[in-house]
């Protein structure tokens, strides 16, 4: 049997990968949503290998939890190279992306999670190693400085971003191909569910697989880790089947709810209206207000509620909409009324 090529310079958790890897598609047959994506890679990685050519750089952009790096794994096994992984913060010195470069084979994928975060002279190095396959690298300083040229193996780099807008103008047009991921819809997150319970030998009813898919803000991640959280409330609570009520008290008890809500989006929420009277509001103010960073709150809080309509951006700051009073049952203000009438 041919041993599996995998690299991953992540610092991970070992136990969450070894379920993350489980869980991971192996092919993009076996990958659920995303279907526009999936249909033009297709054609790409047919057409690269008819004439036996590395793919294209591609750049994936969307929200965190969508299956960006199941999806680069896919395409290495599509492929049949090497997958190779790392991210923008992991990579502080031009050393170490050279020991990354030098050790790719033809044809080899490089991922690198969370592009946008690369240094500017990490990333003006990339250039010509994406352009031509070379790299040069500087030893010494001063008049002694010397530069030595590396050529480079035909490969693929795949980049994944949660803040396209981040990148640079150089960078964003040395990829070939662009791919915006969107959350999921709850049917598709349904058959992620049941595909993952299958795989974990956990019993689930239909109407279970449901309530976990449209609890899990449209995101893979989050419904694989909310099933593994449900499981053991059916284990210790329960006779190891999960339920429909089994799934209400354990998203109960974990404070998630019908609309995938958790605590930290309600607080949110709750900042907005009764900090800062609805909004407009800039995004440090929120922050400040509810001591959390500025990036997190853009990153993993907000693409889900502008998704729901539960706010809105506008040039003077972020605003609640009337369905953020509904869902957390608080009075509709007079003021805000006017705002939006």
């Amino acid at each position: 049997m041919k041993k599996e090529r995998f690299v991953d310079y992540f610092k991970e958790n070992d136990e969450e990968k070894i379920v993350n890897l489980s869980l991971r598609p192996t092919n993009l047959s076996e990958f659920i949503g995303q279907k526009n994506v999936i249909s033009s890679l297709k054609i790409a990685i047919e057409a690269a290998k008819k004439r036996k050519e590395s793919l294209e750089h591609i750049l994936l952009s969307g929200p965190p939890g969508l299956g960006k790096t199941s999806l680069a794994w896919c395409i290495a096994k599509e492929m049949g190279t090497k997958f190779v992984s790392t991210s923008g913060p992991a990579i502080e010195r031009a050393g170490d992306l050279v020991g990354i470069l030098t050790n790719l084979e033809r044809g080899d994928i490089l991922f690198i999670d969370e592009i946008h975060r690369l240094s500017r002279v990490i990333e003006e190095f990339l250039y010509p190693a994406m352009e031509s396959f070379q790299i040069d690298f500087i030893i010494d300083k001063g008049p002694y400085a010397k530069t030595i040229k590396f050529n480079l193996k035909p490969f693929t780099l795949i980049g994944a971003t949660t803040r396209k807008g981040l990148l640079s103008a150089p960078l964003r047009g040395r990829f070939g191909f662009f791919f915006d991921f969107d959350f999921y819809t709850p049917q598709e997150l349904t058959l992620v569910v049941k595909r993952s319970a299958k795989l974990l030998g956990i019993k689930i009813d239909d109407e279970s697989s449901f309530q976990i898919a449209s609890r899990s803000r449209g995101s893979p991640r989050l419904a694989n880790r909310l099933l593994r959280r449900v499981r053991d409330y059916a284990q210790v609570l329960g006779e190891g089947i999960i339920t429909s009520q089994i799934t209400k008290d354990a998203c109960h008890k974990a404070r998630i709810d019908e609309e995938g809500l958790d605590e930290l989006d309600r607080k949110y929420l709750r900042a907005i209206i009764e900090i800062h009277g609805g909004g407009p509001v800039g995004i440090e103010a929120i922050a400040a207000s509810l001591g959390e960073e500025k990036d997190t709150l853009e990153e993993v809080v907000e693409p889900y509620l502008l998704k729901k309509g539960f706010i809105r951006r506008t040039p003077r700051g972020r605003e609640v909409t009337l369905a953020t009073y509904k869902h957390l049952n608080i009075a509709f203000p007079r003021q805000a009324q006017e705002k939006l009438f």
